[in-house]
């Protein structure tokens, strides 16, 4: 029998996550949500930044700017959010980070039920609150999902089909955003793309040398491929390094461009090879060939969520240690994984799809 998630709610909120790839990986509840219960709205609040990703997917109703950094109390401006917010109803507001600050705007917006795990002292302010088992639920998406259902149901998930997510883009925006870049060459020259993701802002951990991408590119760029890098404004420095140690043959996009023509652009691309960061979950959304590099994190926690997806790793004893530094100062988990390999595997994919 069919498993309900909730009785008949009109409106639903989701405080989201901070993350790129949380936030992407998110869109698996929305689909959920909207599967079991025909109609419903699902607004979002999320900081301004992650609005062009919310804005690529069609279940979302309407988003919500949260004006505060990442790790900012700012309690009298979050209560007068909360308290703008009454008006609008909300049946249910679902909480997916675990910070306390992120519970008080559905609190003060007095949305009947509010639904997150335990987290930071959240009793009565989350007041359907979940006690999370990691062992139950190994993966992000899974604790995601899991807040979308009754708590009495406890899963396990492996009993409810799982939505991937998959971020809608078109030929029309691809055209619009390589207009905007000066880049319509692109797609007249019939040249193969390789995207290059060398960043990753949780820490240098997860980030595949400098060196490694740079060969990557020149050995591509030899055999006739159209290489970019992409990535943010933190990534410009490994970006532009590349840049230097390939002699200027890629196309160096890092933070020269948004979230949305990031999407675009990743479409566009014929492979990506990736670390483990938020472009490799926009990358997997879009289901691109695509190689994604793991070191001191792990494919078993936040994997990429698509069947194109390649994951190279060398599970060596001291990985995955989710620090944000190797705390060897070797960071061989990464270092030691050879281009040549990467570069085999990138034939392989490419042969195959």
């Amino acid at each position: 029998m069919k498993k309900k998630i909730l009785n008949s709610p009109k409106k639903i909120l989701i405080i989201a996550p901070s993350w790129v790839g949380d936030m992407v990986m998110a869109q698996a509840l929305f689909k959920i949500l909207k599967q079991e219960h025909s109609g419903v709205l699902i607004d979002v609040l999320a900081s301004s930044y992650l609005h062009p990703l919310l804005q690529r997917m069609t279940h979302v109703n309407h988003c919500i700017e949260l004006p505060f950094s990442h790790g900012a109390l700012n309690l009298l401006d979050r209560y007068r959010l909360g308290r703008s917010l009454r008006k609008e109803h909300y049946d249910w507001a679902i909480i997916l980070p675990n910070s306390f600050k992120s519970a008080l705007i559905p609190f003060w917006a007095k949305i009947p039920r509010r639904t997150g795990w335990r987290g930071e002292m959240r009793y009565g302010v989350v007041n359907d609150l979940r006690i999370l088992h990691k062992s139950q639920f190994p993966q992000m998406l899974e604790r995601f999902l899991a807040l979308g259902l009754n708590a009495k149901q406890n899963l396990p998930i492996k009993n409810i089909k799982r939505p991937l997510p998959a971020l809608q883009t078109s030929k029309r925006h691809c055209q619009n955003t390589l207009r905007t870049l000066n880049l319509t060459e692109l797609t007249t020259n019939a040249k193969p793309i390789l995207a290059l993701c060398p960043g990753a802002e949780y820490g240098p951990a997860k980030r595949w040398s400098m060196e490694h991408f740079a060969t990557v590119a020149k050995v591509k760029n030899t055999e006739g491929w159209c290489v970019l890098l992409l990535g943010g404004h933190k990534d410009k420095t490994i970006a532009e390094a590349i840049q230097k140690a390939t002699g200027d043959v890629c196309i160096n996009l890092a933070g020269k461009t948004g979230l949305d023509e990031v999407v675009d652009l990743l479409a566009l691309a014929t492979a990506i090879i990736t670390n483990d960061s938020g472009l490799m979950h926009i990358a997997a959304a879009l289901n691109k060939s695509m190689i994604a590099l793991y070191g001191s994190s792990s494919p078993k926690f936040t994997p990429p969520l698509s069947e194109n997806a390649t994951i190279l790793s060398l599970h060596l004893p001291c990985s995955p240690c989710f620090q944000r530094t190797c705390p060897f100062g070797h960071t061989r988990c990464l270092q030691d994984l050879k281009v040549d390999v990467v570069l085999e595997t990138l034939h392989k994919i490419v042969k195959r799809n």
